[in-house]
């Protein structure tokens, strides 16, 4: 009997793909070096679960297309064409005064924790005030933080402190 395995696509989950393809892990730890928290058996379950391999390439700021093809070749699937690329904005925006920020939340340890901070940082984002500013200090960028406040019109900056510190600005 056959098995089939997943299709590899800028859509599948990270957790998804290192559990059809173990022989991953270690590929995407060296693509995405943020991502070697998936060692981690806590952060592979939270992370990793909600994480797309688009979101991935994200963090690591790398060609999504090359990062899958490259996973793709590796388990021996066709090569894909085009994948869409996520936009996130990197430098610094008009919009962003100091002052302006009403609230902040360091993610760092509830990640540690294994804890998953995507409906905290949610609900905070859904009473920001207009013009307010949202503070989200995390150690890798939060692809699906992002892509979840960019669907309720949040507007965001990215700005990289450290090798493992990242201040996201969220604003409305």
């Amino acid at each position: 009997m056959s098995e089939t395995k997943l299709i590899i696509s800028p859509k599948s989950r990270v957790l998804a793909v290192i559990e059809a393809y173990p022989e991953l892990e270690e590929v995407i730890i060296s693509y995405v070096p943020a991502f070697k928290n998936l060692r981690n058996p806590i952060l592979r379950r939270t992370v990793g679960k909600i994480a797309t391999l688009q979101q991935a390439a994200s963090v690591g700021n790398v060609s999504a297309g090359d990062f899958i093809n490259h996973l793709r070749k590796i388990v021996g699937q066709d090569l894909m064409s085009d994948t869409e690329n996520i936009e996130f904005v990197t430098t610094r925006p008009e919009w962003f005064n100091e002052m302006k920020i009403s609230q902040q939340l360091d993610i760092t340890k509830m990640l540690a924790d294994g804890e998953q901070p995507v409906n905290q940082v949610m609900e905070d984002l859904k009473f920001l005030k207009q013009g307010k500013i949202y503070k989200l200090i995390c150690p890798f960028i939060t692809a699906p933080l992002i892509e979840k406040a960019s669907s309720m019109d949040i507007k965001h900056w990215i700005d990289k402190r450290g090798e493992e510190e990242y201040f996201i600005y969220f604003g409305k």
